[in-house]
C-alpha cells in the first residue's frame, strides 16, 4: 500500500477552506486504499523521517513553518516525489500583507523564497491551484514552472447543502473574524449604509472601530451549521481585500442560492460555471477529491518523467537603456541558453565587435540587420528596463510581472523574467566571470572611470585626483589606467604632482575591454563602465549618489558599494530633483578615506591567497591612554585594555602602521582581532 504524507502548517481541526479540503482529501485517500497521514511541520527531523518513509508527499501551506526554506530545499535537492497544492498567495512576490496581521507567517517578503518557489513548482509532479484566476496569477509570475497543473474547484460537500424554500431577507450572515483582509471594513460600511438589514457575524471583531447597532457577534460554528444558515439566507456578503484563491465560503453561499454582495477577488467566480450553471458547479465540486486522487494514481503509474522540449532558436533584443542596462542582461542570457538550441543577442552595431570577442557563449548579431531575418528564429524576446519599463507595446516585449513588487537588482529581474519561458530555466546567477579575465600580477594596474553618462552621478573629480595620488604614494609600482570618454572629466586637471604611472584609455569599448580584462581592480561611478568591470569579474568599488545601488549596483563577485545618500539626504530623487540639487551631498559626503577603506576591504576579500601587506584602516580614529586605547571606525568602537607595557607598545606600533616581519604569538592573536574588526587590512603587496 502506498504511503501518502500531507505537509501542512496549520492544524486541520481549524475548519477553514484549506483545512476542510485537506480533511476531505485525506479521508477519501484512506478510503481508496492509500495510507494517508498529515504532518503539521513542527520539527524538521521528525518531518524528514516521515518523508523518507513515504511514497509521495503532498505539499500544502508552509509559510507558517519555522523551517520552510530548509524543507523546500530538502524536497528539491533530494528529488523527493511531491505534489504542490497552493492554497494562497503568500510568497514575497505579492508583498503579502498577511505578515502584518499574522505573526505566524514568515518570510513572505523574502526574495530568496520567491526564487525558491520557482523550483518548487518546476519540480513538482503536479501543481494544484484553487481556481482559474488563482492559476493565472501564478502563471504571470512563474510562467512554465507552473504549467504542469490541475485546477481544483472548491471541495464543497454539496450533499450537505440545506436550501430552504423560505429565505430570510432581513439577516445577512458573515462567517469568520471581522478583519481588514477578509473585507470586515467593507461589511461595516455596508451595514451603516443599509440599516434595514441585521448582520450576524460568526467570529471576533479584529478591527479598530466600534460595531454599528445592526451588527452582532456570535461564537464560531461548525461547517454544517454554516451550510444551514446559508440555506436560509437570501443575501451573502463577501468582499475580501486580499484575493481569495477560491473562496470556499462564497462558493457554498452561491450554491445555497444566496444573492451575492461581492467583488471580483473571489477565485470561484473565474470558473465558467459562475454565475449561471449551478448544476455544473455542484458536479465539479463533488468530483474534485476524486479527480485529485485520479491524478495521484496517474503519477504512480508513470514509468518515467516526460522530457521537456527546448525553446529552439531564440533572438533577444534589448529594447532600450544605457550601456550598463545591456550588461545587466548577460546572466539571464546564459540561463536562457541552457533551455534553447541557440540564443542570439541583438546589440547596436558599434557594440557587435566587443560582445563577439568577449561573450562567446552567445551569438551576437547586429540589431539593425537581424530584423530582416526574424523568421529564422523560433522565439523573439524584447527585454525592457528595470524598474521602469514602458515598452509593453513592443511586438515581443517581455511582461515583467515583478515590476514594482520585488526590491531586487535589475540582473535578477531579467533572470526572473526569462525563467518564465521554460520550467528548467534557472532563476539563479551563473558563475563569474561572464567574460574571460587574465589579471597581470607581474605588471599590476587598476582602472578608474571618473565619468558617467549622466554627469550629475559623478563623484567630484578632484576627489578622484586625490585618490589616485594617495594610491601612488602607497603603491608606487601599481599603475593606473584612466578611462576617459569624450565628455568625461579628467582628474589630471587636479593633480598636485607629476603622475608618471598613468595611462589613458580614450578609445571605444574594444579598447576598454582590453584594459579591463587584466585589471587588478576598478573604481568608478554609477556608469556603464563599472558594469563592464563587473562582466569581467574585476573586483570593483562603485560610488553611488542620487541613483541608489539597489537596482543598478555593480555586480562583480567581489564588490564594494559606497552610497553617500544613505544617512546624508532624505530627498526622493527624480530627474528634476537631481538637476536642481545645489550641493549633491550624496556624492560630496563620500570622502577619499571612505573609498580607500572600501578598496582595502575589497582587496582583502578578492586576493586572500597571495602575498600581502598590512595597512591601517584610513577611517580609524584612536584615543591612546596609559592603560588602554579606544578605537573608533565610523560608529563602531573597540576598547583595547593593555595587559602590560609590552602589549601597549605592540598595539601602538601596529596602529601607527609600523609593521615588522615577525610577531610573537600574542601579537599575532592581536593582529587577528584587528583584521576581524577591520582595524587593519591584509592587501596584496604590489611589489
Amino acid at each position: 500500500m502506498k504511503k501518502i504524507l500531507f505537509l501542512h502548517d496549520t492544524n486541520t481541526s481549524l475548519k477553514r477552506g484549506a483545512e476542510l479540503t485537506i480533511t476531505q482529501l485525506v479521508a477519501l485517500g484512506n478510503q481508496l486504499g492509500y495510507i494517508v497521514s498529515v504532518d503539521l511541520l513542527t520539527n524538521f527531523d521528525s518531518t524528514k523521517s516521515k518523508i523518507q518513509e513515504s511514497d509521495l508527499i503532498v505539499l500544502n501551506s508552509t509559510s507558517r513553518c519555522r523551517f520552510e526554506k530548509k524543507l523546500l530545499h530538502y524536497l528539491i535537492d533530494e528529488k523527493i516525489k511531491y505534489i504542490k497544492i497552493e492554497f494562497d498567495y503568500n510568497f514575497c512576490i505579492r508583498r503579502n500583507i498577511l505578515c502584518t496581521v499574522d505573526r505566524g507567517i514568515r518570510n513572505c517578503c523574502d526574495n530568496e523564497k520567491y526564487h525558491l518557489y520557482h523550483h518548487v513548482f518546476a519540480n513538482a509532479k503536479l501543481n494544484a491551484f484553487q481556481s482559474p484566476k488563482h492559476y493565472q496569477d501564478h502563471f504571470e509570475f512563474y510562467g512554465e514552472s507552473v504549467a504542469n497543473k490541475i485546477i481544483m474547484p472548491p471541495t464543497v460537500e454539496v450533499d450537505k447543502l440545506q436550501i430552504s424554500e423560505n429565505k430570510n431577507e432581513t439577516v445577512i450572515p458573515f462567517f469568520g473574524d471581522l478583519s481588514y483582509l477578509k473585507g470586515g471594513e467593507s461589511l461595516l460600511d455596508y451595514a451603516i449604509e443599509n440599516p434595514q438589514f441585521t448582520f450576524q457575524v460568526y467570529g471576533k471583531n479584529e478591527l479598530r472601530r466600534d460595531l454599528p447597532p445592526n451588527v452582532f457577534l456570535n461564537a464560531y460554528i461548525s461547517n454544517d451549521e454554516v451550510l444551514k444558515i446559508l440555506g436560509q439566507s437570501k443575501y451573502f456578503f463577501c468582499k475580501p481585500v486580499w484575493p481569495e484563491p477560491s473562496g470556499r465560503l462564497a462558493a457554498e453561499a452561491f450554491l445555497s442560492d444566496c444573492e451575492m454582495i461581492t467583488n471580483d477577488r473571489i477565485g470561484t467566480w473565474s470558473f465558467d460555471f459562475y454565475p449561471n450553471n449551478k448544476d455544473k458547479a455542484k458536479q465539479e465540486m463533488k468530483e474534485t477529491p476524486q479527480v485529485f486522487w485520479d491524478n495521484v494514481n496517474q503519477i504512480f503509474n508513470q514509468n518515467q518523467s516526460k522530457g521537456v522540449s527546448n525553446l529552439g532558436h531564440v533572438l533577444v533584443y534589448k529594447s532600450y537603456g544605457g550601456l550598463g542596462d545591456i550588461f545587466f542582461c548577460l546572466p539571464s542570457l546564459l540561463n536562457l541558453k541552457e533551455v534553447s538550441k541557440s540564443v542570439s543577442f541583438a546589440v547596436h552595431p558599434r557594440l557587435v565587435s566587443f560582445f563577439t570577442n568577449y561573450f562567446k557563449e552567445i551569438t551576437i548579431v547586429d540589431e539593425e540587420k537581424v530584423k530582416e531575418r526574424e523568421s529564422d528564429f523560433d522565439k523573439i524576446i524584447e527585454l525592457g528596463n528595470y524598474p521602469a519599463f514602458r515598452g509593453y507595446d513592443l511586438p515581443y516585449a517581455l511582461k515583467y510581472s515583478t515590476h514594482k513588487k520585488v526590491k531586487q537588482h535589475a540582473i535578477q529581474h531579467h533572470i526572473d523574467g526569462l525563467a518564465k519561458f521554460h520550467k528548467n530555466c534557472s532563476n539563479q546567477y551563473k558563475e563569474y566571470p561572464y567574460f574571460n579575465r587574465n589579471t597581470d600580477f607581474e605588471n599590476p594596474y587598476y582602472t578608474v572611470h571618473p565619468g558617467a553618462g549622466f554627469l550629475l552621478k559623478i563623484w567630484p573629480t578632484e576627489n578622484y585626483a586625490k585618490l589616485i595620488e594617495e594610491l601612488y604614494q602607497l603603491f608606487p609600482r601599481l599603475k593606473c589606467k584612466i578611462i576617459l570618454g569624450k565628455e568625461d572629466p579628467n582628474p589630471a586637471d587636479f593633480f598636485t604632482k607629476v603622475m608618471p604611472h598613468i595611462e589613458y584609455v580614450t578609445g571605444g569599448l574594444d579598447d576598454i575591454g582590453k584594459a579591463m580584462e587584466s585589471a587588478f581592480f576598478h573604481i568608478g561611478n554609477d556608469a556603464g563602465i563599472t558594469h563592464v568591470a563587473g562582466a569581467f569579474n574585476v573586483p570593483t568599488v562603485g560610488i553611488y549618489g542620487p541613483t541608489g545601488p539597489g537596482s543598478w549596483g555593480s555586480f562583480a563577485q567581489f564588490n564594494e558599494i559606497i552610497w553617500g545618500k544613505k544617512g546624508n539626504c532624505d530627498l526622493r530623487c527624480n530627474y528634476d530633483v537631481i538637476l536642481n540639487c545645489p550641493d549633491r551631498v550624496c556624492l560630496s559626503s563620500t570622502t577619499v578615506p571612505r573609498v580607500l577603506n572600501a578598496l582595502y576591504s575589497l582587496l582583502q576579500k578578492a586576493y586572500e591567497d597571495i602575498a600581502f601587506d598590512f595597512i591601517v584602516n584610513p577611517l580609524l580614529e584612536v584615543d591612546f591612554s596609559e592603560t588602554d586605547c579606544l578605537l573608533k571606525i565610523v560608529e563602531t568602537e573597540l576598547l583595547i585594555e593593555y595587559r602590560d607595557l609590552s602589549m601597549k607598545n605592540s598595539v601602538e606600533e601596529i596602529l601607527k602602521g609600523n609593521f615588522k616581519e615577525n610577531y610573537s604569538e600574542e601579537e599575532e592573536e592581536l593582529i587577528h582581532v584587528f583584521i576581524e574588526q577591520q582595524v587593519i587590512f591584509c592587501i596584496p603587496e604590489f611589489k
